[in-house]
C-alpha cells in the first residue's frame, strides 16, 4: 500500500453509541418487570407487617381506651404515660422474668429432645420412617386440641397423670400442675419450692416444638460425611468422644439457627399459655398480659406500649445474637 493511500475510518469500539443506549433500554425493562413481579410481595408486606408496626407504635403515644376508641381520632391525645405505667409496674417485670425464663428453658429442652431423637433415630432400622412420622405429631396437631389433652391427662382430679403418680410413685396427694403457682420438693434432705405451672408449661412448649429441631438436625446429620466417625472409630474413640469431637461441631451451626428461630417464637408465644393456665398461677408472660391489658382492662394504649417494649427487647436480644455470636459460627 502506497503512502498516498487513503485509510478507512475506524470503527467505534465497542459499548458506545447505539449498543449503550440499547443496555439502558434493556437494564430498565429489566428494572420494571422486576418491579412488577415484586410488587404483590411488596404490597402483602406493607398492609400486613408495615402498617400494623406504625400503627402499634402510633398507639403506643396515646391515651387511648376501650370506652372512647369511637370518638379518638387518628392522633389522639398525645402521652407518654403508657410507658410511665409499663416499666412502674411490677407486674410487667415479673411478667418479663417469666418471658425469659419460659423462651430460653422451652427452646433448650425442645432443642435437646429434637437432638436427643435425631440421634436415636439415625441409624436404620424397619419402620423408621414411620417412626419419624409420628414424630411430627405434636408439631403439626391443632393446639386447641393438644392443649385440651394436656389439660385432661393432668386434671387432679381425673387425670391419668395423677392416677399412676398416686398409685407407682408414691405421690401423698394429687398435683395440680396447671393451676398451682409452686410445690414443695425434699432431695437429699433440703426442702425447697418448685414453680409447677411454669415448668409445666415449659415442658409443654418443648414437647410441642422438639419436631422442628428434629427435622432441622437430622437433615444436618445425614450430610456429616460418614469418613469421619470411620476414622474416629478407627482411633479407638468412645461414643461420647465421636458425638462431642465429630458429630457437635457439624451440628453447632444449625442449633445456632435453631436457638434464635424458637427463642423468637417462644418469646412471642401466646396461645398454649392461654390455653393452658390462662396466664394465671406465675404464668403471666408479656404476650399474655398485653391481651390482658387489652381486654380485661379496656387500655388499648398501655396494651400497644408493651408490645412495643416486648418487640424492642426481643430486637434487642437478636442484634446481640447477630453481633458476638453469629461471626463465631461463621468462622467455625
Amino acid at each position: 500500500m502506497t503512502s498516498g493511500a487513503v485509510r478507512a475510518p475506524a470503527a467505534p469500539p465497542p459499548g458506545t453509541g447505539r449498543e449503550r443506549r440499547d443496555r439502558r433500554t434493556l437494564a430498565s425493562a429489566d428494572a420494571r418487570a422486576g418491579l412488577a413481579l415484586i410488587s404483590p410481595t411488596l404490597v402483602v408486606v406493607v398492609v400486613m407487617v408495615v402498617v400494623p408496626i406504625l400503627w402499634t407504635v402510633l398507639l403506643a403515644f396515646q391515651r387511648l381506651r376501650l370506652l372512647n376508641l369511637r370518638s379518638a381520632g387518628l392522633f389522639g391525645e398525645f402521652t407518654l404515660g403508657n410507658f410511665d405505667n409499663v416499666f412502674g409496674a411490677p407486674s410487667f417485670w415479673s411478667a418479663l422474668a417469666t418471658t425469659l425464663a419460659y423462651s430460653v428453658l422451652g427452646t433448650a429442652g425442645a432443642i435437646g429432645i429434637g437432638l436427643a431423637a435425631a440421634l436415636a433415630l439415625r441409624r436404620p432400622f424397619r419402620g423408621r420412617g414411620f417412626v419419624r412420622a409420628l414424630m411430627l405429631l405434636p408439631y403439626v396437631a391443632p393446639i386447641v386440641a393438644v392443649t385440651f389433652a394436656w389439660t385432661t391427662m393432668l386434671n387432679p382430679q381425673f387425670g391419668v397423670t395423677n392416677h399412676w403418680g398416686t398409685r407407682l410413685l408414691g405421690w401423698d396427694e394429687p398435683i395440680a400442675f396447671l393451676s398451682q403457682r409452686s410445690s414443695e420438693v425434699s432431695l437429699f434432705g433440703l426442702t425447697f419450692g418448685v414453680p409447677t405451672a411454669l415448668l409445666t408449661v415449659i415442658a409443654f412448649e418443648a414437647w410441642r416444638s422438639f419436631p422442628f429441631a428434629f427435622l432441622f438436625l437430622t437433615a444436618r446429620l445425614q450430610a456429616v460425611p460418614a469418613v469421619l466417625e470411620e476414622a474416629a472409630r478407627v482411633d479407638g474413640a468412645t461414643l461420647t468422644q465421636r458425638f462431642r469431637h465429630v458429630l457437635l461441631p457439624q451440628l453447632m451451626p444449625t442449633i445456632a439457627v435453631l436457638a434464635v428461630l424458637r427463642f423468637i417464637w417462644t418469646f412471642n408465644s401466646f396461645d398454649d399459655i392461654y390455653l393452658l393456665t390462662g396466664g394465671g398461677a406465675g404464668t403471666e408472660v408479656v404476650a399474655v398480659s398485653v391481651f390482658n391489658s387489652l381486654t380485661a382492662r379496656g387500655n388499648i394504649g398501655e396494651a400497644a406500649a408493651q408490645a412495643l417494649v416486648l418487640a424492642a427487647i426481643l430486637a434487642v436480644l437478636v442484634g446481640l445474637y447477630l453481633w458476638r455470636l453469629a461471626p463465631r459460627e461463621e468462622r467455625s
